[in-house]
């Protein structure tokens, strides 16, 4: 039994595959790239309402840090066993708040993964057909939406001021209403976020003296969708 255990703890320990360095740089640059690209796709075609600028900045870091790791733990059994006890006690406490954001995430690390692993051109392939993708996507909507505004309510909740009778207001004057955004703190402060489109700007006027009749503490902010790339 001990001579298993020995020889299991020698496995353990010579068990290492050398690291081609060449393949190791080009992986990184080629992780580098990708992710650049992909956060210029997220920021041009992506439909989250947070700061999408500030949030693709992460993308190359998170991309060339996976990529690392795959490349040093792939090379040693033992590594990758210390790295599941790692992950085990590291906790991802990023609020993420739309889907699309995770989407994202996972893209990156996917993009890590496959260039970690030695599949180079896999990674290729795969990152071309998802950016078609995120393009397609972007045309399909164009398409089938007409909202050309972003508003965003905030104040605190009232009898007369709750998510139901912002949204009612204005799908009075709305030819279409999504609501895209809910938030409500422990003081009782509700922001919503919707994206509408207003046939005329006198239905604007009249939808924003609704919207304030609601509250005097409301908070109303308009913004043009091609202005949220």
């Amino acid at each position: 039994m001990a001579g298993e255990l020995g020889t299991f703890e020698d496995f353990l320990v010579n068990q290492n595959a050398q690291i081609d360095i060449t393949y190791f740089i080009i992986a990184l640059i080629s992780a580098a790239i990708l992710s650049f690209i992909l956060g210029k796709l997220y920021i041009k075609y992506g439909r989250a309402l947070s700061n999408r600028t500030k949030f693709a900045g992460n993308f190359v870091l998170i991309t060339t840090t996976t990529t690392l790791i795959i490349m040093i733990v792939k090379s040693s059994l033992a590594l990758s066993l210390g790295l599941v006890g790692a992950l085990s006690i590291v906790r991802f406490r990023a609020a993420i708040k739309e889907p699309e954001e995770l989407a994202f995430l996972f893209l990156c690390i996917s993009i890590g993964l496959g260039l970690g692993a030695d599949q180079l051109g896999i990674t290729l392939i795969a990152f071309v057909i998802i950016s078609i993708l995120i393009f397609g996507r972007n045309f399909y909507y164009k398409k089938e939406e007409n909202q050309n505004l972003y508003i965003t309510v905030s104040g605190k909740l009232s009898p007369n001021l709750d998510l139901k009778s912002i949204s009612d207001v204005l799908k009075k004057y709305c030819s279409a209403v999504q609501l895209k955004r809910f938030d409500k703190t422990d003081e009782d402060i509700l922001e919503a976020a919707f994206l509408v489109d207003f046939e005329s700007f006198d239905k604007l006027e009249k939808a924003k003296r609704e919207l304030n009749s609601l509250s005097k503490a409301i908070n109303i902010s308009y913004l043009d969708n091609s202005a949220a790339y």
